[in-house]
């Protein structure tokens, strides 16, 4: 089995555990292309035999999300998975918001989150985090395509955005709670799209696997 697995990640298990799984049940060599958090849902590219050797075609590829984010709230993860640092009830208007989310297009400079996979000195930021140790991630240049407003109901609202790689959701969440000063999580995110891979063309894992996971 030599191919190219779109698959539409449940929430609650890593890329890595989706990766095992699949391994598991079609006996094959597998990989996947781009780290899904546990939380997030959404399009996961998985290589299987001879492909896995392509992961690196796939790293550079734009990405489209949505997104769900409560204002108010802060945590140490960025996401309602996260433990609460804290909390602000100050009310924010659709208009408000829609002032911050314009500054945010084009080439912005981003850092990632504390509890990421991004590598400092050889270890994943996150190993460092859940040992209480401090993490200092520089930023990185990411672009931001386009950014939507699609729903706003207090303190909720939900985005859809077209980034290139490296861009991190729950930052830009962050971001945007720290320009109106009032706090931001992710509450929910989903992948649709990576690179010319389209969430429409996907299948369940369990449709995958044959079998409820």
């Amino acid at each position: 089995m030599n191919d190219i697995l779109l698959v539409d990640k449940p929430k609650g298990l890593t890329s890595s555990r989706v990766v095992e799984l699949i391994r598991r049940q079609l006996k094959v060599k597998a990989g996947h292309t781009g780290t899904l958090d546990p939380l997030a849902t959404g399009l996961l590219i998985i290589l299987t035999g001879k492909r896995t050797k392509e992961a690196s075609l796939f790293l550079h590829s734009d990405k489209a999300y949505e997104v769900r984010v409560v204002l108010g709230l802060e945590t140490d993860t960025f996401d309602s998975e996260g433990r609460v640092l804290r909390q602000n009830d100050k009310e924010v208007t659709r208009e408000e918001l829609q002032e911050v989310l314009s500054e945010f297009h084009g080439d912005i400079w981003q850092v990632p989150p504390p509890f990421s996979a991004k590598k400092l000195e050889g270890r994943k930021a996150y190993q460092l985090a859940r040992k209480g140790i401090a993490v200092h991630i520089p930023p990185k240049k990411v672009s931001i395509y386009s950014l939507e407003l699609k729903a706003f109901e207090f303190p909720y609202f939900s985005l859809s955005c077209d980034v290139s790689s490296g861009f991190y959701v729950r930052s830009l969440a962050h971001d945007i709670g720290e320009r109106l000063g009032v706090g931001a999580t992710v509450v929910e995110v989903r992948r649709t799209r990576v690179g010319p891979h389209l969430l429409g063309q996907a299948r369940s894992l369990e449709e995958i696997l044959g079998h409820e996971v």
